[in-house]
């Protein structure tokens, strides 16, 4: 399994959340170095609380089941 299908599979994990709140998380790019690049869409894309949604639901759960993964950036 490639890193990018771990990541897919990952954000499969977290999507039933956010997708409760009107929201969505979208893979970007995942890059050489284990930088994950994420969109989140509908409610989250304009939610005031999307950085700490980011950084708390979407990054630790990235960088808990794939170490390889050194930074999650929001684009």
């Amino acid at each position: 399994m490639t890193i990018k299908e771990k990541v897919e599979k990952v954000l499969d994990g977290v999507r039933p959340g956010l997708q409760a709140d009107g929201g969505d998380v979208e893979l970007v790019n995942v890059d050489g170095d284990g930088i994950v690049q994420v969109r989140l869409t509908g409610a989250c894309g304009s939610c005031p609380m999307a950085a700490m949604t980011l950084q708390y639901s979407v990054t630790n759960a990235l960088k808990e089941a794939i170490p390889e993964i050194k930074e999650v950036q929001a684009v």
